[in-house]
């Protein structure tokens, strides 16, 4: 470590996962000084995102007992390289090999954690709040998805969608206007004697009291209301109002998905965190750490160097805080990709985008997320098409944790698969004795959205700081006044006439380009 690094510091945050960068950002951006340190040489950890080869990479690498990411493995579905005989390229209809699609390593952005956000959701509403929203580019999701008769076809979300459709009858679209009209209105005084009769029951019981057909109860149990058969009827209210709070927001699905990987959010909290002082040491690993009862401070050892701090924050399976802890498999995944996308012409115009499907197995008990991608959210070359698949793990084979909804998706359709990986993220059950004065925090669980992980990051920052805002607004670079300048200079009024002239002219030419838009 850097010979001209502080000694102390109000927070040292070890790991650079998502939750770890958001409170380190919180901490930063309310004036505490803070070491965010990882022994990768990533931003990320089990959140990041990888290109095709660093990805390979990272998945041959020895696990540690206490790591979190285990129980990897890939596989080529594709020869090594082209037949001598045989051109790669015929007609621009590319014939994929190892190589070649090595070839494009860089072009690939693989997330070891992916995730889907709601357009109102907990994340984007604290990207806006905090300002964080200027580091990153996100993509609507162009198709939410649900599993009928065997074959995948899109749920119309907007009213718009659902009088278009074709999948559904004159009827069935009238039904489902009603039905969610209602569940809209859900919790209303006008709404609560309609719905008293169903507290404590299951909302599969409301929708089949509610006469809709069987396609309709697919649609919203699968794709709307995200639920199962035990799902409560306030629960599954809550979640169908979920998603209809952030339909029309940024596109025509209540989606988002982060252009070039969900690897780019926790780098977002990072820059921030720099921003206002935050020191970053990548491929620095804590070598030791103890408490100093006569300060109360933990004095940490690192690459030869001591370093003291008032409060310590640690990601799951990192050393030494991670010694003697047990990890339990928390998250089984699949990633493939394929040269042809899932699902009909209509799901993929133009090449596809993002498309979101939940599965569920044979008996409904179990259920996985699918997100399908394309190169134009930025995560896989153009004519290749990347697959994410995730459940709750029941054991430490992801594979066959994965078996019955790869089967679904694979088994009897025209995939041609070119690569497939599996592992487990694992989370942490217990914690090191000789570490209880640190705040550790917890490793991805299996949700759509980053609720969990805020909430979790929210947890642990008000435990350290009580009385202080949780990222507050980081103003723009404009908005900033120099000690010493004249905020006058700032204002639009103090310019000469024929420059405000000229600055009106353009804000109102911008403003007629995004009404165009």
């Amino acid at each position: 470590m850097a010979d001209d690094l502080p000694e102390q510091f109000d927070l040292v945050v070890i790991g650079t996962g998502f939750t770890e960068s958001c409170i380190a950002a919180a901490a930063s951006r309310v004036g505490k000084s803070v070491l965010h340190i990882d022994s990768n040489e990533y931003y990320g950890d089990v959140w990041s995102s990888f290109s095709m080869d660093t990805y390979c990479a990272r998945i041959d690498r020895v696990v540690e007992p206490h790591s979190t990411l285990r129980n990897a493995s890939y596989t080529w579905h594709v020869a090594e390289t082209a037949p001598e005989t045989e051109s790669i390229e015929t007609q621009g209809d590319q014939r994929w090999t190892r190589d070649s699609v090595m070839a494009k390593s860089r072009r690939f952005s693989l997330d070891l954690c992916p995730r889907i956000l709601y357009a109102a959701g907990e994340l984007v509403q604290l990207l806006i709040k905090s300002n964080i929203c200027r580091y990153a580019e996100f993509r609507a999701v162009d198709h939410v998805c649900m599993r009928h008769n065997e074959e995948i076809v899109s749920v119309p979300c907007s009213r718009s969608d659902v009088f278009n459709t074709k999948s559904l009858t004159i009827v069935e679209k009238r039904l489902l206007m009603k039905f969610l009209t209602a569940c809209n209105d859900y919790g209303e005084d006008k709404c609560n004697e309609d719905s008293l009769e169903f507290r404590g029951r299951t909302f599969l019981e409301y929708l089949q009291a509610q006469r809709v057909t069987e396609k309709i109860s697919s649609c919203v149990m699968q794709a709307i209301a995200m639920c199962g058969p035990n799902t409560s009827f306030e629960e599954g209210m809550q979640r169908t109002q979920r998603f209809l709070g952030s339909l029309g927001r940024y596109g025509n699905t209540p989606f988002l998905f982060p252009m070039y990987g969900c690897g780019e959010l926790p780098q977002c909290f990072c820059r921030l965190c720099a921003v206002y002082g935050g020191i970053y040491c990548l491929k620095r690993a804590v070598d030791d750490i103890g408490l100093d009862a006569e300060t109360n401070e933990l004095v940490l050892s690192s690459a030869g160097k001591t370093l003291r701090a008032k409060n310590v924050v640690s990601a799951p399976g990192y050393s030494p805080v991670s010694k003697g802890v047990e990890m339990r498999p928390h998250i089984s995944r699949g990633l493939f990709v394929a040269s042809n996308p899932l699902g009909n012409e209509e799901l993929n115009k133009g090449g596809g985008g993002v498309n979101l499907l939940r599965l569920l197995d044979a008996d409904g008990q179990r259920e996985a997320i699918l997100i399908q991608l394309s190169h134009y959210s930025g995560a896989c070359p153009e004519g290749l098409y990347v697959f994410h698949l995730t459940t709750p793990a029941v054991s430490e084979d992801p594979a066959s944790d994965l078996s019955a909804f790869t089967s679904l998706l694979f088994d009897r359709s025209d995939v041609q698969l070119i690569f497939s990986s599996y592992f487990t993220i694992a989370s942490q059950s217990n914690k090191s004795a000789a570490a209880e004065h640190i705040h550790y925090t917890e490793a991805p669980t299996f949700e759509l959205d980053y609720d969990a992980a805020i909430s979790n990051a929210r947890q642990v920052f008000n435990k350290l700081y009580a009385d202080a805002e949780f990222l507050p607004r980081a103003p723009d670079p404009e908005e900033i006044v120099i000690d010493g300048e004249d905020p006058s200079a700032l204002n639009e009024n103090s310019l000469p006439e024929d420059l405000r002239a000229q600055l009106h002219d353009m804000q109102q030419a911008t403003q007629e380009m995004d009404i165009q838009e």
